[in-house]
């Protein structure tokens, strides 16, 4: 037989190191004749864009492109599997497309969104008594994922925000004046990723100052009054806010529209909390948007990290190789010292399930971090992978 591989939703610094892992033991699995990809997630499989990986990946220097290559190799989708009851056609054009490759298991690797997928296609198929497996393999920076841990992904994008808070530190307070900088960090539902700014803090900073996450409800006029609390001990304030964060003037920042799944485009808030400075304060603001970069920095992604992705792919195949279907591959973090172990969980009890930040983590005002917190973060960050340059710039795999 043969199995199929899919990646979805946002991008991240590591997902090819899960596609890696998914490829490898997918090879040593001796059933398994080719691997194949399909190009934009699971819509490669309903217009049948599947690639053979097996020669594009055949050598170590291939597969180590792939491992530090950002972004999915295999492309994405934002795509919304409806219902079997409100589409059987689709379904049966994903059955038809995967028994003309004669795949016997389809790894989907992703977030929430393709979750649902893989839960979807899992249980359409055992219905109708097919028996191809499909295991999903975590992948979101917004770490948000229920029964894991973490997700991959999350490591790097927390190491690039935290460094990049750092270095915005540094810059920030080299003029004798007041000044306020806000930073604007992805984050929808969940202050995951934005609670990795307050890193510095582990090491005697004391910025960033303040620290707003959506699992919090947030008050303009309260923020005002923090801001001003802090410029008495700090001629520089440094903010890190959620672009999730609710604030009432907000929607004038944003388009309103929204993505396949219904979620609606952010960014703003980082610019709308500037002009509430501006209006209230009166001093120098300037707010920075990270954007796109917190979750395509391969070059300071987390070598943990790295390593992670790669082996909950190998996981994904060890349990389907088993017999497994309708499952995901998860992160275990035992008491004591960071020594993660890997196993698999139903993928049902994860779908369109969101892991919040715990409100005790969080301190008692709600506008920043605790210890608890960031101790929890730190071992997700550590070392530097090895990275393949030509001419000063890192080399990077790409799809034929």
């Amino acid at each position: 037989m043969n199995v199929v591989i899919a990646q979805s939703g946002g991008p991240t610094a590591v997902i090819n190191a899960s596609l890696l892992g998914v490829y490898k033991q997918a090879r040593q699995w001796g059933e398994v004749d080719t691997v194949y990809g399909s190009l934009n997630g699971i819509e490669g499989i309903i217009y049948d864009r599947l690639v053979s990986l097996n020669e594009q990946l055949a050598t170590e220097e291939q597969q180590a492109l792939l491992r530090q290559t950002p972004a999915a190799g295999l492309r994405s989708c934002r795509y919304k599997l409806p219902s079997f009851e409100k589409d059987p056609a689709v379904y049966e054009q994903i059955r038809a497309t995967l028994e003309k490759y004669d795949i016997g298991a389809f790894f989907y690797i992703g977030g929430n969104d393709s979750m649902d997928t893989v839960d979807k296609l899992s249980t359409y198929f055992a219905s109708v008594g097919c028996p191809i497996r499909v295991m999903g393999v975590p992948k979101t920076i917004d770490n948000d994922l229920m029964l894991t841990d973490h997700t991959p992904g999350y490591g790097s994008a927390a190491k690039f925000v935290a460094t990049t808070v750092w270095e915005i530190i540094r810059d920030a307070t080299v003029y004798e004046l007041d000044s306020v900088l806000i930073v604007e960090i992805m984050g929808r539902d969940t202050g995951w990723l934005t609670a990795s700014a307050a890193l510095p803090h582990l090491f005697g900073e004391a910025a960033p100052h303040l620290v707003y996450l959506p699992e919090v409800a947030f008050s303009a006029e309260q923020f005002i009054e923090d801001v001003k609390r802090v410029q008495k001990q700090s001629r520089t304030v440094i903010v890190a806010v959620s672009e999730g964060v609710e604030v009432e003037s907000l929607s004038a920042y944003q388009s309103g529209k929204v993505d396949n799944f219904g979620h609606k485009y952010l960014s703003g808030v980082g610019k709308c909390l500037e002009d509430l400075v501006k209006e209230k304060i009166g001093c120098k603001v300037r707010s920075v948007e990270l954007n796109i970069l917190q979750r395509c920095a391969a070059h300071i992604a987390s070598a943990t990290d790295v390593a992670e992705a790669e082996q909950l792919g190998a996981t994904a195949v060890a349990a389907a190789a088993q017999g497994h279907t309708g499952e995901m591959a998860a992160i275990q973090r035992g008491v004591g010292e960071y020594n993660p172990t890997y196993t698999t969980v139903p993928v049902c009890e994860v779908a369109n399930k969101v892991k919040y930040v715990p409100r005790e983590w969080i301190n008692e005002q709600g506008n920043n971090m605790l210890p608890a917190a960031l101790e929890y973060i730190l071992p997700l960050i550590q070392g530097e992978p090895a990275t393949i340059t030509e001419n000063g710039l890192p080399k990077h795999w790409i799809v034929k």
